[in-house]
C-alpha cells in the first residue's frame, strides 16, 4: 500500500505566513510600528496647514532730510566772514603801517644825529672862525699903534708900497686924525687911489 506524498507548497506558505507574524509583532512591540501606523490618522485629523507667504521686503529707511538753510544766519555767517577778511586787510595794513613808521622814525634819528654833528661842527668852525678873527684883528690893531706912533711922512712912505687890501685893513682902524696926516703924505696917485678904495667899501656897507 503505496502512503500519499506531502504537498510542499502550502507547507511553504504556511511557514512564511507564520515567519511575517513573527515579525510584524516584532515591529509592533520593539521597533514603534504602531507609531509609524498611526501617522498617517493623525495627519488626516491635524487641520491642513497653509505654506508659509514670504515676507515681503522692508522699505529701506528714508534718507533723513537736511535741514533748510536760515536766511537770516546765512546772512549773518556772510557778515562776520566780511567783517573777518576786512579784520584781516586792517591787520596787514597797520603791520606794513608799522614797519614804514620804523623805517621813517630811523631815517629821522639819523637825519637829526647828522643836523646835530652838522651843528657841532658849525659851532667849532665859528669858534674857531671868531678866535682867528680875534686873533687876526689884535694882530691888526698892533699894526695900527706902530703906525699911529710913527711921524706921518715915515708912515706914509711905507703906505706908498703896501697892497691895497692890507692898506685898507689899516687905514679902517686908524684913529682918523692919526690917519688923515699919512694919507696926505703920500704920492697923490696911491693917495687917490686909497681913498676910492676906501668910498666903495663905504658904500657897500651902508647898503
Amino acid at each position: 500500500m503505496k502512503m500519499p506524498r506531502p504537498r510542499l507548497l502550502p507547507i511553504m506558505v504556511g511557514a512564511l505566513g507564520l515567519v511575517a507574524v513573527t515579525k510584524v509583532d516584532a515591529l509592533w512591540r520593539g521597533t514603534g510600528f504602531a507609531e509609524a501606523l498611526l501617522v498617517p490618522n493623525a495627519m488626516a485629523s491635524a487641520p491642513e496647514q497653509k505654506p508659509a507667504q514670504p515676507r515681503a521686503p522692508e522699505p529701506p529707511p528714508a534718507p533723513a532730510t537736511a535741514d533748510a538753510p536760515d536766511p537770516a544766519k546765512e546772512a549773518e555767517k556772510a557778515i562776520l566772514e566780511s567783517l573777518r577778511a576786512r579784520r584781516q586787510t586792517l591787520d596787514t595794513r597797520e603791520t606794513a603801517l608799522a614797519a614804514r613808521e620804523q623805517v621813517l622814525q630811523a631815517a629821522e634819528k639819523r637825519l637829526t644825529d647828522r643836523l646835530r654833528e652838522m651843528e657841532e661842527l658849525q659851532r667849532k668852525l665859528v669858534a674857531e672862525s671868531d678866535a682867528r678873527n680875534a686873533q687876526d684883528e689884535a694882530g691888526w690893531r698892533g699894526l695900527v699903534k706902530v703906525y699911529e706912533s710913527m711921524k706921518p711922512r715915515d708912515a706914509a712912505s711905507i703906505f706908498d708900497d703896501l697892497d691895497m687890501p692890507v692898506l685898507v685893513q689899516i687905514v679902517t682902524r686908524m684913529k682918523e686924525a692919526k690917519a688923515s696926516p699919512v694919507i696926505g703924505a703920500m704920492r697923490p696917485d696911491r693917495a687917490r687911489e686909497l681913498t676910492t678904495e676906501l668910498a666903495r667899501q663905504r658904500a657897500g656897507r651902508s647898503g
